[in-house]
């Protein structure tokens, strides 16, 4: 482990001094649980004052909707105790569903809703009356450790997010770079390659939250309209360059009839991709290079009679999406720079249709089932505290609803809740350590200041760190609250052993629960989103119309990015990552497809139908199945006789005109270039690499 930077003591000093001014002022008010406002603080702080911001003012209002929800419903249901469980349940899961709809900081208010009503309202079971009361005091304590950390964070040497924006995607663009060039050079499988896609898909997933915090930074509208149109082409890089592997591994490594001159060009598109941003931007030199690559593309492109063989077709194919990503890692790197420099305008080169969707996905079946396994543990649990009698059981059902609540949307919460637990039993020793050995000697606040700041600006020097986050964040905020300062001291053994030893039962129940209720890890969730992208190939290759192309696509990208993460790395070429890739580009050449099909000639229309009545017929077996299955020949043949169709066609077309690249010209090869990447997809090449090439059942080749 390194050493802990400047920016952590920084952090971990600062947060430690607004949890120290939030208790004197807590203790000074009198109010009830003063640790309360200790507690918040390091709950809410973050190492960027934006963050912090967003976080304390979502907390405040998922407080105040949780606090007023234990008002309404203790009162008239608590003489009902199973009824009243039942409720405090599905107020939880309401709110927890509604939470997962919503990827942004934002989120955070329903969440916090969900159980702060729980912790409301189950300790106020056996005095009713005092619930209001006990409401607007926690109320109070949590507001004012908002307010503090807000203000100390704010005040003293604030951290912003937007000029750290670009180092923190600073390893995406390693990891786009080695991507790149192992792309480049028709490698698509490897244990390295597997494990840059995973991270790539991990870094764009991660940005929604940082973008969504920029506004709470101050930031100008025109960063946060640059970053968030980074972060879209960055989601777009991933797909686009993978697409370029299967016609360059069946052009160049399979066939090996590829034009002089094809390889130093995608080498040096690796070169240029890899170059690191210059520290000072120059738009006439940062568009030098690509507009050079792009005229190399330009120069090598096949003629029109050159597509009716197969090496035109696909070397045609090749270079057409080798542009794009030209055009598209050129925005990028403007973007970035413009970030950086703080430029104000930009000019796009990547136009497509594809660009500006916010249609997200959402598997809703699970999303249900994990609100469903919270809502199950927090009924069973209050039957248990009911039927036992026990006096503090409330506080083992109330840490048990935060378990569950805290971490429904990962695919495997067990090992997580496990987490919690280990940090919750530090925290007890801890604070028992300070409550009966150390807090009997302590006369005065300033003490009580010297006695804390070891262990808690040691613990806080970890919050930063991913790695770290969970455990020193709750071995922080645990302590803080189960120490329990209050004006005058005050300990009782039996009751600080009884009152704690709840919660760590209420934990461990919490971690029994998940662990029965979900074992499946990823790949039950894998595995649906699967069978939801070949529906969606269903969907994007019908004959119905289609409202928004747009959302569909940025809907299948979104589900593409949570499936990566979700692989673990592999040498296999067969691995599902890159069959979820070829997936969706299936998908997107049927799109493609269904945007030409309607200029085209009737008989071109005729062989566009015939192909994608196969793709749908092909995918609509592999849900029946619930499996993948093999790719019907005639499915293949059928492409080919299209890709056939259509060369000649664009060789009609060009010939009618002395010039090149007319409209028409140009539409028949898209077309062309979605029919064999369709057919590239659907049949990808065999490496050696690969078993097929090293003596398995040959691959036939493209008519």
């Amino acid at each position: 482990m390194n050493f802990p930077s400047a920016r952590e003591w920084l952090f971990s000093t600062r947060t430690f001094a607004a949890a120290m001014i939030a208790l004197y002022i807590a203790l000074a008010l009198e109010l009830p649980r003063p640790y309360w406002a200790m507690a918040t603080v390091y709950i809410v702080s973050n190492p960027f004052v934006g963050a912090t911001r967003s976080k304390a003012l979502y907390r405040a209002l998922g407080t105040m909707i949780g606090a007023s929800g234990a008002v309404l419903i203790v009162p008239p249901f608590v003489e009902s105790p199973f009824f009243f469980s039942v409720l405090v349940a599905l107020w939880t899961g309401t709110l927890l569903l509604l939470s997962m709809f919503d990827r942004t900081a934002r989120s955070y208010v329903f969440l916090l809703a969900g159980y702060t009503l729980p912790l409301i309202a189950l300790p106020a079971v056996t005095n009713p009356t005092a619930v209001f009361d006990l409401a607007i005091s926690r109320t109070e304590e949590i507001t004012l450790g908002i307010v503090v950390a807000s203000i100390v964070g704010t005040v003293f040497f604030p951290s912003r997010l937007a000029p750290t924006l670009v180092e923190r995607t600073d390893a995406w663009f390693r990891d786009a770079a080695f991507y790149a060039s192992e792309t480049l050079s028709g490698r698509l499988a490897g244990a390295q390659v597997s494990a840059a896609r995973q991270r790539l898909a991990t870094t764009v997933n991660g940005l929604e939250v940082l973008l969504s915090q920029l506004t709470y930074d101050h930031t100008r509208p025109d960063i946060v309209r640059r970053a968030r149109a980074l972060q879209g082409r960055m989601q777009i890089f991933l797909p686009l360059i993978s697409s370029l592997a299967d016609p360059l591994i069946e052009l160049i490594e399979k066939r090996g009839t590829h034009p002089e001159g094809l390889e130093a060009l995608l080498s040096d598109v690796a070169k240029w991709v890899a170059l690191p941003v210059p520290k000072a931007h120059d738009p006439a030199e940062s568009e030098r290079e690509p507009d050079a690559l792009r005229e190399r593309i330009t120069a090598m492109r096949p003629s029109a009679e050159a597509l009716a063989s197969v090496d035109g077709a696909l070397l045609s194919s090749a270079l057409w999406r080798l542009s794009q990503v030209v055009d598209l890692w050129r925005d990028i790197r403007t973007l970035r720079a413009a970030i950086l420099h703080d430029e104000h305008d930009w000019r796009p080169r990547f136009r497509h249709w594809r660009l500006g969707g916010t249609e997200r996905f959402f598997d809703l079946g699970m999303m249900l089932f994990a609100t469903a396994v919270a809502v199950g543990a927090i009924i069973v649990a209050c039957v248990l505290w009911i039927e036992s009698g026990w006096a503090d059981g409330a506080s083992s059902v109330a840490l048990a609803a935060v378990a569950c609540c805290f971490f429904a949307a990962l695919d495997e919460p067990a090992p997580q809740v496990f987490t919690f637990f280990r940090a919750t039993f530090i925290s007890v020793a801890l604070a028992g350590l300070y409550v009966f050995a150390v807090l009997p000697h302590v006369h005065d606040f300033a003490m009580l200041v010297v006695i804390f700041s070891v262990p808690f600006i040691a613990i806080g020097i970890l919050i930063p760190r991913p790695r770290f986050t969970l455990i020193t964040m709750l071995v922080a905020v645990n302590t803080a609250t189960f120490i329990s300062i209050q004006s005058a001291y005050e300990a009782n053994f039996f009751v600080f052993l009884n009152s704690n030893l709840a919660g760590l039962a209420g934990l461990l129940f919490a971690f029994v629960w998940t662990r029965v209720t979900r074992p499946f890890g990823s790949e039950l969730a894998v595995a649906r989103l699967t069978r939801s992208a070949w529906r969606d190939i269903v969907v994007s290759a019908s004959t119905a119309t289609l409202a928004d192309q747009r959302n569909l696509y940025s809907r299948m990208l979104d589900r593409l990015m949570q499936v990566l993460p979700r692989h673990a790395s592999t040498d296999s070429h067969k691995h599902p990552s890159i069959e979820s890739f070829r997936d969706f580009r299936v998908a997107l050449n049927a799109l493609d497809l269904r945007r030409a099909q309607r200029k085209l000639t009737l008989d071109v229309q005729s062989s566009i139908d015939d192909v994608l009545a196969g793709v749908r017929a092909y995918f609509e077996e592999c849900i029946a199945r619930r499996h993948r299955q093999p790719v019907p020949p005639a499915l293949v043949h059928t492409i080919d006789a299209a890709v056939a169709r259509v060369a000649a066609h664009t060789i009609e077309e060009a010939g009618k005109h002395a010039q090149a690249a007319l409209p028409g010209e140009r539409l028949l090869r898209d077309t062309l270039h979605a029919l064999v990447g369709m057919r590239l997809s659907l049949h990808p090449p065999a490496t050696e690499t690969q078993p097929n090439a090293r003596g398995g059942a040959p691959r036939e080749e493209p008519a």
